[in-house]
């Protein structure tokens, strides 16, 4: 096995201490992080680059990031999450951004899915098809 199927191997093993009832969990990655910081291993630096990536592909499974166009209401919000959190059968926590460029409507990104029901998205798709 080479030093990078290592540390990917040893980064991997790390989430998997991280993770409770198949969640993360902040005071797990934290003691994770004080292990390391106590006996680093070899090659600290990329098993934390491995470790990081692996941590932030977990947080972005467990998060919807709603981009807007103007006013929306913490019901929609809440409405949008709960339909998504049935979806992926997991709890989701939800990341608002306003975004003038959507025109109108909503775009979700859950992980790598994006749901778009925009019209700036609309607008896009009507001009490819008239090219």
């Amino acid at each position: 096995m080479t030093k990078d199927q290592q540390i990917k191997e040893f980064a991997k093993q790390l989430l998997k201490f991280s993770l409770e009832n198949g969640e993360l969990s902040a005071e797990r990655v934290d003691g994770v992080l004080k292990s390391l910081e106590k006996n680093p291993p070899r090659h600290h630096v990329a098993t934390l680059k491995a470790y990081l990536k692996l941590v932030q592909r977990e947080v972005s499974k467990s998060t919807a990031v709603i981009s807007h166009a103007g006013d929306l209401s913490s019901d929609a919000v809440t409405g949008v999450v709960k339909q998504l959190s049935a979806k992926y059968g997991r709890n989701l926590a939800s990341v608002t951004r306003e975004d003038p460029s959507l025109i109108a409507g909503l775009r979700v990104v859950v992980d790598c899915d994006v749901y778009d029901a925009s019209i700036a998205s609309s607008l896009n798709t009507l001009q490819a098809s008239l090219s």
